[in-house]
């Protein structure tokens, strides 16, 4: 039988490395918790249930047992294991999560995985619950003392549709990354700022302190609304170094969450219906040829990221040997069309240089259907509408910093145009570029002296004295009416000095740091943050190749950082130095520049040819791996489960290491902060209101006691620990004392404070 993932919008099925779990059907009050959070019936009948499994990518690493074996078939669940509905899509078998996870299988590591560890040489990550591997976005905003643009403001974008929902204020249940428990706790924490995306957060009882402060990811999948560590049954536990004058955590949290907003119980659900998309692999398209811009040819989809597309062309018979010649565009990208486009409305098409290259080349499974595409703005074409000879003013498509003079030189149907920049020296009409008439690239006359916008006038004509009016009659033509130009302007919510994540249209599979420079109408004025201002692009606000702040850290999709941003502290001087552009087209810069550096390229090379079995390589790899900040954090704890372990060895040779040497070790460290007895009794004190009050809350104040109490479970007394010795001293594979108090902790939210300081 096939094994399907029956969480909804997950379609994984049983294939090799995946594992799938079932319901737990002998714990009903667990059972209850998984069809909570999976967001399913609770009288959901048995047998039901029984035909249905949920596979691992639900889970954390963390919710597996270690297990001395690597031979077994499986992994076994922990008892408190408990999976959720938002599957984290940016997450691949490239990512230091898969990583972790098949090192802990007892699997080695993908080569592709150590490969891209290899290239990308991510730091550890110390702080923070999502911090991106590559490229901090809290620490580059704080830096540049800047904002970045709402998810709001792109329409293209997951969620945009529902973030007004997300406010700063808004209070969140996160990891712990300050605990002192060795297993992972929670707490609640309020939104200080919001960019993109990404979020400053506060923990609760921090009131104005700054000091720890951190950045993550509002659909990173670990930031969760209020009640869901109560309905998961997770440990809430404060930081450390929270404010010691708070009595009664229990009142004080009650006072800071009464009229609070939190996350929708639905967030992630609409998170993952957004992120679907009705494009599929191996269908094939129409796009424009970027050697040839005023024509299309054919391609298959070979991957799809975030709605991204890797096109691979099915005619590779003019690429350099070895080389897959791809290009890369948004779904929704004015340059992709249907099968069939071309000839439908009279564009030039390359056809294959013979029938045996063209058999030879690569062959999608299927067209994609003209219903799949965004349809443009119907325009009229009878009566007045554009003719060929008429000037008008376009983007540079060639250079799409620049404004320039351009010509109709073709009306093809559907209202498409053919249009050409004045001046360039082409008498085949290869640099023409289609436009649909509703298009905001192509302006009417006097838009760039109306805006204050350098006009690029044609070669042998000085911007300084043009003027349209002797242009228009040197040239015997005319200009094109205003009235046939798209002037819809609904406004948006963009402004300069924003930040924002954009394309680099010349190198369309960059993503890159970018600033919203200027706003003029709809168009955008887009700087590529540590770039010349020559390599600028103008672009309208509802171009699909701008995102907000943290989508490629949501997509997987590597981020380019700013040229020079780490070696602006070690050698300044390097700051300045240009490097060389990518060429598009037959037209380049006069300065030209290199988006990755040379040991990066040369790295690539290396992948590249290692994987030349694969019938469509990637130029370069896309997705940088991802870290989790939980193991690094709770691995700092253990120093104090080491100096426990020696009262747990097998019963027939007990240690001689008593509670008294303990408590002289401990004893001899009364200076460190989280060891002084004034910080005990604080505790003790701070604990003793919630315990007396527990019988008199409701059945929501019940459970978020509960959860809070769990922090006492960590010291547990020296009784407890031998008591779980000798239920399990009769097995010969005794658990260790590392595994005895993490199970102790996530069972027992009852343990008394003081029990250690006996």
């Amino acid at each position: 039988m096939v094994h399907k993932c029956c969480v909804d919008s997950c379609y994984n099925v049983k294939r090799p490395n995946l594992a799938f779990h079932r319901f737990p059907f002998c714990n009903p009050e667990r059972l209850r918790q998984w069809l909570c959070t999976l967001n399913m019936d609770v009288n959901t009948p048995l047998h039901v249930l029984v035909k249905l499994f949920v596979c691992q990518k639900h889970f954390q690493p963390e919710d597996y047992c270690m297990m001395e074996n690597s031979n077994r078939r499986g992994r076994l669940l922990k008892n408190t294991a408990v999976p959720t509905q938002f599957i984290n899509a940016h997450t691949s078998e490239t990512d230091q999560h898969s990583d972790i996870y098949m090192e802990q299988a007892g699997r080695p590591p993908t080569k592709k995985a150590v490969v891209l560890n290899k290239v990308h040489k991510a730091p550890p990550v110390t702080a923070g619950v999502n911090h991106a591997p590559g490229f901090d976005w809290g620490a580059y905003l704080e830096r540049e003392t800047s904002l970045a643009a709402s998810v709001f403001c792109f329409r293209h974008a997951p969620l945009w549709a529902h973030w007004d929902n997300i406010a700063v204020g808004m209070k969140v249940e996160v990891l712990n990354t300050n605990g002192i428990l060795p297993s992972k706790v929670y707490w609640i924490a309020t939104v200080i700022q919001i960019a993109g995306y990404k979020a400053l957060l506060r923990y609760e009882g921090f009131e104005h302190d700054s000091s720890h402060d951190f950045w993550c990811s509002l659909v990173s999948g670990e930031i969760n609304p209020i009640g869901w560590c109560a309905m998961t049954s997770k440990l809430l536990v404060p930081p450390q170094d929270v404010n010691p004058d708070i009595a009664d955590w229990k009142e004080y949290l009650m006072k800071k969450l009464v009229g609070a907003n939190t996350l929708p119980v639905d967030f992630y659900l609409k998170l993952t219906d957004d992120m679907k998309s009705s494009f599929k692999i191996g269908m094939r398209v129409e796009v424009v040829d970027p050697k040839h811009v005023s024509r299309t040819r054919v391609a298959v989809i070979d991957s799809i990221i975030g709605g991204r597309l890797r096109l691979v062309y099915t005619d590779q018979s003019d690429a350099p040997v070895n080389v897959v010649s791809d290009f890369w565009c948004h779904m929704w990208s004015p340059l992709l069309h249907p099968i069939g486009w071309s000839k439908k409305v009279g564009h030039s098409i390359k056809a294959p240089a013979n029938s045996t290259e063209a058999s030879s080349g690569l062959k999608g499974s299927f067209d994609s259907a003209f219903t799949l595409f965004k349809k443009p703005r119907f325009v009229y074409m009878g009566g007045s509408f554009f003719e060929e000879g008429m000037k008008l003013e376009a983007i540079d498509p060639l250079n799409l910093g620049s404004i320039c003079v351009a010509t109709v030189h073709k009306v093809l149907f559907d209202g498409y145009l053919m249009v050409g920049i004045d001046g360039t020296i082409s008498n085949i009409g290869s640099d023409w570029f289609c436009y649909h008439a509703s298009s905001h690239a192509i302006l009417p006359v006097g838009f760039c002296t109306k805006h204050n916008i350098p006009l690029t006038v044609p070669q042998g004509y000085d911007s300084q004295t043009f003027t349209w009016e002797n242009y228009l009659k040197e040239t015997k033509a005319k200009a094109a009416p205003a009235r046939l130009f798209n002037t819809d302007y609904p406004g948006h919510r963009f402004n300069p000095n924003l930040k924002l994540e954009a394309v680099d249209l010349m190198e369309p599979r960059l993503v890159c740091v970018a600033t919203v420079k200027r706003c003029v109408g709809r168009l955008l004025l887009i700087h590529f943050d540590g770039w010349e201002d020559e390599f600028d692009q103008w672009v309208d606000h509802e171009s699909p190749d701008i995102y907000p702040v943290g989508w490629c850290d949501l997509m997987g999709y590597q981020l380019q950082p700013p040229p020079g941003l780490v070696e602006a502290f070690e050698n300044p001087v390097e700051r300045n130095k240009k490097c060389k552009t990518y060429v598009y087209g037959k037209r380049k810069k006069k300065h030209s520049r290199k988006r990755l550096s040379q040991d990066h390229a040369t790295e690539d090379n290396e992948v590249i040819n290692a994987k030349s079995t694969n019938p469509l390589p990637s130029s370069e790899p896309l997705t940088q791996p991802k870290t989790e900040p939980e193991e690094q954090e709770i691995s700092t704890v253990q120093v104090k489960v080491e100096e426990m372990e020696a009262p747990i060895d097998p019963p027939e040779n007990p240690p001689q290491v008593s509670m008294e040497r303990i408590k002289q070790e401990e004893g001899g460290h009364q200076s460190k902060p989280d060891q002084t007895s004034g910080q005990s009794s604080s505790d003790k004190e701070a604990h003793e209101p919630m315990e007396q009050t527990a019988e008199d809350t409701g059945e929501e104040r019940g459970s978020l006691e509960e959860s809070i109490t769990g922090e006492s479970s960590m010291e547990q007394s020296e009784a407890e620990i031998q008591h779980v010795d000798e239920d399990e001293g009769g097995q010969e594979n005794d658990s260790t004392m590392e595994e005895t108090l993490e199970s102790t902790t996530e069972h027992d939210t009852t343990g008394e404070p003081e029990a250690m300081l006996k």
